[in-house]
C-alpha cells in the first residue's frame, strides 16, 4: 500500500475517533460534587480520612480536608488528579491560584476561584 493512503487512512481514522468521543461526550471536563469529591480523593488515597470537601463553583477543583492534612483534587479531562498539599507554591492568579508542585510527575494547575472563593480557600490553606 502506498505511503499517501496509509497516512490518509490513519489520520482520517484518528480524527473519526476523536470526532466520535466528543459527540458522544466523552471529552467533557469532570464536573465535581461533594460526593463525588470524596469517592474520587479515597480512590486516589484510600487510607486517608476525608474531614471535609470544599468544591470550587465551577466545580472542576476540590480541596481535600483530611486527618493527614490537606489536599487538592482537580478535573483533568473525564477523570481527576489528587495531590496532598506538602510540597507545594501557590501563586495569585488573575483567576484564582495557581498550584506548582516540586514534583515531576504532578503538573501545575490553575484552579478558577471568585475572590470569596480565594480568601476561603486561602484562609482554608493556612497551617494551623
Amino acid at each position: 500500500m502506498p505511503l499517501e493512503i496509509l497516512l490518509i487512512l490513519v489520520i482520517g481514522g484518528i480524527a473519526g475517533i476523536t470526532l466520535l468521543l466528543h459527540l458522544t461526550g466523552r471529552s467533557s471536563q469532570r464536573v465535581l460534587t461533594q460526593g463525588t469529591a470524596r469517592m474520587d480523593w479515597r480512590r486516589h488515597f484510600p487510607d486517608d480520612v476525608v474531614i471535609d470537601v470544599t468544591v470550587s463553583h465551577d466545580g472542576h477543583a476540590a480541596l481535600v480536608r483530611t486527618e493527614t492534612g490537606t489536599g487538592l483534587l482537580w478535573s483533568l479531562g473525564a477523570d481527576t488528579v489528587g495531590r496532598h498539599l506538602l510540597d507545594f507554591d501557590w501563586i495569585e492568579h488573575p483567576n484564582g491560584f495557581e498550584f506548582q508542585f516540586r514534583d515531576f510527575s504532578s503538573p501545575g494547575v490553575v484552579v478558577h476561584l471568585d475572590e470569596l472563593e480565594r480568601r476561603h480557600w486561602q484562609h482554608l490553606m493556612e497551617p494551623s
